[in-house]
């Protein structure tokens, strides 16, 4: 069975992305991603979205396309992928080592975990064609 991870590129006046630092686990801590999770039992990848963007930075999200399809994580995972804006709050690093927000010419100065980078260039892809 696939587990499905979701995940949100949150994007900012100026194209500005969020990306936040993995605290764990330890072969992933230090790493940098797009804020997400796993979808739980009976929810729907929407509401997981919604959801883990709340607990893990404090902000409500308004989603918005996605973007490719399903992106290959390890054996059993794949990753869905929306752009999406703060709705309410701001981000703060609950469970993330820290959040930077990267703008044009910046996106590529943290070290993105493997799906995480290419997904950083179909989002860049696409925000240039706004």
């Amino acid at each position: 069975m696939t587990v499905v991870v979701v995940a949100a590129v949150i994007i900012s006046s100026g194209a500005r992305v969020l990306a936040a630092q993995r605290a764990e686990p330890p072969a992933l801590a230090g790493g940098w991603e797009f804020p997400g999770g796993k979808v739980d039992p009976g929810e729907s990848e929407f509401e997981a979205l919604v959801r883990e963007c709340q607990e893990e930075l404090g902000v409500r999200i308004a989603v918005g396309e996605r973007v490719g399809g399903d992106w290959p994580l390890t054996d059993g995972y794949v990753m869905r992928v929306w752009l999406a804006s703060v709705a309410e709050g701001t981000p703060e690093a609950k469970e993330h080592l820290a959040l930077r927000w990267l703008a044009p010419g910046e996106y590529y100065d943290v070290e993105w975990l493997g799906a995480d980078h290419e997904i950083m260039k179909a989002v860049e892809r696409v925000l240039q064609q706004d």
